[in-house]
């Protein structure tokens, strides 16, 4: 796999564009366009997702830079105006998801939405957008593994190492596909999100072993594995306990 090209895809009036913001924005686009498709699938107009929008990636982006920066505050306790150069990168998936997330369900609440319908819909759009979004750590040469001699290796620095943001990618275009195979047959309120939490930890757990960047918790645990075995341990019996609360109320009412 070639080494990625310059960093800048165009500038206007002297000021550089990073590839970075551009494939950002594309996989919000492109997520937000799908989520308004499947509006009416969960009895929801395209504008009530768009005022969704408004409020919950603001604070996606908002979330994911903290997340990134709180892990790394000795650094940006230093150089404190980096906090706001993200056109260098450094923006956490995890970050943006819990605070995306809980800004989405104080807004179920204030607009009387049911949350896990909001979320089941919402699931599809999150995995496509972050298999598009991983492509800017590709531009930015970040978020990647450590040496090998793998045919699919890309060069960062003259040495061949896992390209993790294309694992990542790779994984979450099928997760997205495998999301929307499940929602037509949706059995149960919640059940779109609880298997994209799953998936997604998933394949996150066993890549992070890879990666050379990761972020650390307690200086000793790399926080995305932690995490990502936490929210698959709390999913997992949630997710069967209200599979079989499903299936007891088909019989019930059959």
């Amino acid at each position: 796999m070639p080494s990625p090209p310059d960093r800048v895809a165009f500038s206007v009036f002297g000021l550089d564009i990073m590839w970075y913001g551009v494939i950002v924005t594309a996989a919000l686009a492109i997520a937000v366009f799908i989520t308004c498709a499947r509006a009416g699938r969960y009895g929801l107009k395209a504008d009530k997702v768009l005022d969704f929008l408004v409020f919950c990636i603001p604070a996606g982006l908002i979330g994911a830079r903290l997340y990134y920066v709180l892990f790394n505050l000795s650094f940006f306790m230093e150089a404190p105006a980096q906090i706001f150069n993200t056109r260098a990168g450094g923006l956490a998936i995890h970050g943006a998801l819990i605070f995306g997330l809980l800004t989405a369900a104080v807004l179920c609440k204030v607009w009387r939405v049911k949350a896990m319908d909001a979320l089941d819909l919402a699931a599809p759009s999150l995995a496509i957008a972050q298999a598009i979004g991983r492509w800017g750590n590709y531009m930015n040469q970040e978020a990647h593994g450590g040496p090998t001699d793998l045919p699919w290796a890309i060069v960062v620095d003259g040495v061949k190492v896992h390209p993790t943001f294309l694992y990542e990618s790779l994984w979450c275009l099928m997760l997205f596909f495998v999301l929307l195979a499940v929602d037509r047959r949706r059995k149960f309120e919640g059940q779109i999100f609880l298997l994209y939490c799953m998936l997604y930890s998933v394949e996150r757990f066993l890549v992070e072993q890879l990666r050379t960047d990761s972020l650390m918790l307690l200086g000793m645990f790399r926080q995305a594995q932690v995490l990502s075995a936490a929210v698959f341990l709390v999913c997992l019996p949630i997710y069967f306990m209200m599979k079989r609360r499903a299936r007891f109320s088909d019989r019930l009412f059959y």
